[in-house]
């Protein structure tokens, strides 16, 4: 099933049932985060509303502006599970790598997601302004030290996301030794939330194993695939619940997308582009974004389908 979030009067929107062909939406219950609280409940209900809206019900998609899947949610943890991504990042940055025996994760600002058309607003070019394309999943109710196997069944949904930096704070607030504030404003989100059957042989122990596809101002510049995660979703989800629960909604991510490969797939954020233009070159050469840059998000498969839809964003001063 895909799920999407209408706009509405309220915060958190209207839950809707979306077609396969992405052309009908129907809209069932009242919010997404609240159907994550009850989802034995939720998925009777959104498996008995999917035959009237395959047998026609429903307006069409031309007709509605689509939210985030979560406009908001209680938790959103931000995992780093590509190795590639953190070699580069180390080189970017200039600083010594990280190990890799245990997964990388920080709590990150959840109570907005952009839409998936929303325009985005920065306060500064100065600052850095990148795009960051990730996979990610959401989570009914997970008891303190689940383990791997067992959090695998607590992932309901997964979706697409631009997890925006601001490249300049970051090495700023990480000599600190706290967390990211400043150089981690909102993410935004693909319009549609998958169930893992959705996917089909695209979803394969606990990672989606799709392209990719970032376009920059009309450009491509990358299609990495999300297989390669040394740690997939479940361990993800395992490690964060090790002395807490997580809350049904808690929103887990798996960082920025990237391949070994990179010379042929190209780069899923700008930091990386400059990484390995350091590699090639001895310094960078591509500046990050500027008021006015867009970029496109789309997760496809081997056919073209594209089950999270689009992200489109482009940025804005604040």
């Amino acid at each position: 099933m895909r799920l999407a979030t209408l706009r509405a009067s309220t915060p958190d929107g209207a839950l809707a049932l979306v077609s396969a062909d992405g052309t009908r939406a129907l809209r069932v219950g009242s919010n997404l985060l609240t159907a994550m609280e009850d989802w034995p409940a939720t998925q009777a209900m959104l498996e008995a509303a999917a035959a009237r809206l395959e047998a026609g019900e429903g307006e069409t998609t031309d007709d509605v502006t689509f939210a985030a899947p979560l406009p908001r949610t209680w938790q959103w943890l931000d995992g780093s599970a590509f190795t590639t991504h953190g070699d580069l990042m180390a080189i970017a940055f200039n600083h010594d790598p990280l190990g890799n025996d245990r997964p990388l994760m920080y709590q990150g600002l959840s109570d907005r997601f952009y839409g998936p058309a929303d325009p985005v607003p920065f306060p500064a070019m100065e600052h850095g302004i990148d795009f960051e394309g990730e996979f990610g999943v959401i989570v009914d109710a997970v008891p303190m030290g689940t383990s791997a196997a067992d959090a695998l069944k607590h992932i309901r949904l997964i979706v697409q996301i631009n997890d925006w930096s601001l490249r300049a704070i970051a090495p700023i607030e990480m000599k600190t030794g706290f967390g990211w504030i400043q150089a981690k404003p909102a993410c935004s989100m693909a319009p549609f939330a998958v169930t893992p059957d959705e996917l089909g042989d695209a979803w394969q122990d606990g990672r989606v194993c799709l392209d990719l596809i970032i376009d920059w101002n009309g450009r491509e510049v990358g299609r990495a695939n999300g297989a390669p995660m040394a740690f997939g979703f479940h361990e993800l989800v395992a490690h964060a619940a090790l002395t807490r629960d997580l809350v049904a909604g808690t929103v887990i991510g798996s960082g920025t997308v990237s391949n070994a490969n990179y010379a042929e797939v190209g780069s899923s954020c700008i930091s990386e582009i400059r990484a390995i233009e350091i590699i090639a070159h001895g310094a960078p050469q591509t500046p990050f974004m500027a008021f006015g840059d867009t970029v496109r998000m789309t997760a496809v498969d081997s056919t073209g389908r594209a089950p999270f839809g689009m992200i489109d964003s482009e940025v804005v001063r604040a």
